[in-house]
Parts: C-alpha cells; structure tokens; sequence
C-alpha cells in the first residue's frame, strides 16, 4: 500500500466516524483499521497459496480486534467496520469501495456444514457493492448480490439480492425506500426519514374508510330528515 493510499483509508474512516479525532486515534485505537492491517497480510499469504499461514495471521487478528475476516474474502478500498466487534466475513465474500458496516454484522453462508465437501471453491457469501451502508446485527446470507448505495438496517436478515440505490429492513428484510440517485454517506443503515411503505399503504386506507364513514353519516343524517 502506498502512503497516498494510506493516508487516504484513514481518512476516509474520519470522514464516516464523527468520534474520530484525528489520524493518530485512527492508527493506535481504531480495531477497523488494525483488522485490515492484518487481513492485508493474510490476504497476500492466501494467494500465494501460503493458506495455512494467512489463517494463523487472521485468527491473532480475531483475538486481537473481535474482528473475524476470512484471508480469501475480496475487500475494496476504503472499507470500514465501525465499533466492529463481532464481524464475520466469509471466505467467497466480495465486498466493493467506500463500504460501512457495524457491529455484530454476518457476511455468512447458508449451507449447512454437513454438506461443507460439496461446498468447497463454491460461491457461498454475499457480494456487496459500492457505498453499501449495514447496519449492527444485520445478516447478509448466502450467493446474493447487494447493489451499489444501497443500505441494510440494523438487525435486518438478508437472503435475496437487494437492489442499488434500495433501503431494505426486517426479518425478513424487505424494501422500505428507493432512490434514484446516489446518495452521500449516511450512517446507521436506515435514517429517521426511512417509512415503512406497508406502513404508508396503511395510513392512506385508514384515511380513506375515515373519509367513507364522513360520507355515510352525512347520507344517513339526510335520510332522516327525509323520513321526519
């Protein structure tokens, strides 16, 4: 890595992370940047084939940071694990640029391990793109691609492709915005603005039997006179 480069994923870290004071707290206190230190090392070990190796230099980063990254897993520049305790990357995860994500977060399979023979150099983990957002605890699951700018909420279970430029949330997570644009960087996933659309759907037919039961009593009120 040159010291353009390096400087350049500090700082894009400071950039995304209001608590980050300056370059030097990122460098001695960040687990984020420590973990991609080490997953760098291993991931280099890995594919010189040296596999055995990028392993043991990935389970000291484990110990080290609560950070678990598998070496074979393809991470694009600018990445950032915020907080980052509890993170697990699997080994055919592929993830773009300029990527956040929280805490407690799974980049997982779904096989179970029983049938781990027939799983061997196959595509088991997600792929996520460019400028993705994951909020803490959420659970990306299986072979599935989640699209540039889009964003998982906290806590959300992921096991079919997401859309570029889509808020998706819940168990399981379903779409709760869309945007045609690219969006600037915002944290936690799911912003306050974010509604539910189910949740939009609803209160428009609750308006609407609102409005039909103002229309049956005005007709009844009418009907009564008529009758006196």
């Amino acid at each position: 890595m040159s010291i353009n480069n390096f400087f350049k994923e500090i700082d894009s870290i400071i950039a995304r992370d209001p608590a980050a004071g300056s370059r030097w707290g990122v460098i001695f206190l960040y687990p984020s940047f420590h973990a991609m230190i080490f997953y760098k090392i291993g991931n280099a070990f890995w594919r010189y084939n040296l596999k055995f190796l990028a392993r043991l230099i990935m389970h000291f980063a484990r110990i080290f940071t609560g950070i678990e990254i598998h070496p074979g897993a393809k991470i694009g520049s600018n990445f950032f694990m915020d907080h980052g305790l509890g993170i697990v990357i699997g080994e055919t995860t592929e993830i773009g640029e300029n990527v956040t994500i929280y805490q407690g977060v799974t980049l997982g399979g779904i096989m179970p391990s029983i049938e781990s023979d027939s799983q061997r150099n196959q595509k088991r983990h997600p792929t996520i793109g460019n400028n993705v957002i994951i909020g803490s605890g959420a659970q990306i699951l299986g072979s599935i691609t989640v699209g540039d700018y889009a964003r998982i909420g906290a806590n959300s279970v992921v096991s079919k492709d997401v859309p570029s430029n889509v808020t998706v949330a819940g168990v399981p997570a379903r779409e709760f915005a869309r945007s045609a644009e690219k969006q600037n960087f915002k944290p936690y996933g799911v912003s306050v603005s974010d509604t539910d659309p189910r949740e939009k759907t609803l209160n428009l037919l609750l308006k609407k039997v609102e409005n039909l039961e103002k229309k049956i009593r005005i007709i009844e009120k009418k009907n009564n006179k008529t009758k006196t």
